[in-house]
């Protein structure tokens, strides 16, 4: 079999997500140079840090992290974009149970019941086929063994990509879109949001308007990537 696996390598070179380089055997998506290097926020180990300003005072959380920091033109940038414009949805997943490890490591109290990814409005969902939170969303409830729910939000406007948008233009593109199906299942719950990228968090207080009339629910937020330095 290790032979066959070689044979392989040498057919369909495996590369490093972030980097580009070579992968080794027993790597898997990412080089153990970059599994290293990457960087993180480590915002699960400090309650007040730079993305809980983004939201303080907006959206009474109990937790807001990330996994990684966005730096333009870095290798987290290249992560989201291979997950995104390559269909990388396997890549999300890997790295949603790689987070979950971390935390488990680090002994973070995760009392979520539990995950909602940032739906995509259906239109966008079709044309690109997968739901890149979502896939994040699946790997860390795969690995802390918290439920995912997909169908008690659903995005019901759909609105232009918030890139080139200024901070309040990103505000006013995500007002109103998100709608609640099934109170009745979020009530009561602590329920983390998950979306892959945070700018100006607009997308999550979006989301928490739709849900802050559920009576006793409370709201954490996990990213994949927190662009610090646009904020």
């Amino acid at each position: 079999m290790a032979l066959i696996n070689d044979f392989m390598s040498l057919i369909y070179p495996r590369r490093c997500e972030a980097c580009g380089i070579l992968l080794f055997l027993q790597e898997e998506y990412i080089c153990n140079l970059c599994s290293i290097g990457l960087p993180r926020s480590n915002y699960h180990k400090n309650t007040d840090n730079e993305l809980t300003k983004v939201f303080a005072g907006r959206i009474p959380f109990k937790h807001v992290m990330s996994y990684f920091i966005f730096e333009k033109s870095g290798r987290v940038q290249h992560l989201l974009h291979q997950i995104k414009y390559q269909n990388q949805k396997e890549l999300a997943f890997f790295l949603g149970q790689q987070y979950a490890k971390e935390l488990i490591q680090d002994k973070f109290k995760t009392d979520f019941d539990l995950i909602v990814p940032i739906p995509l409005h259906k239109n966008k969902l079709k044309s690109r086929g997968f739901n890149q939170s979502e896939w994040f969303a699946k790997g860390l409830s795969e690995t802390l063994n918290i439920l995912v729910d997909i169908t008690s939000m659903i995005r019901h406007e759909e609105t232009a990509t918030q890139t080139k948008k200024k901070k309040y233009e990103r505000w006013e593109n995500v007002e109103g879109i998100f709608l609640i199906t099934n109170k009745s299942k979020l009530k009561g719950k602590h329920v983390v949001l998950v979306d892959d990228v945070i700018t100006t968090g607009a997308t999550i207080e979006a989301a928490w308007q739709a849900l802050k009339d559920i009576e006793g629910v409370k709201i954490s937020v996990i990213a994949l990537a927190f662009a610090a330095r646009n904020f």
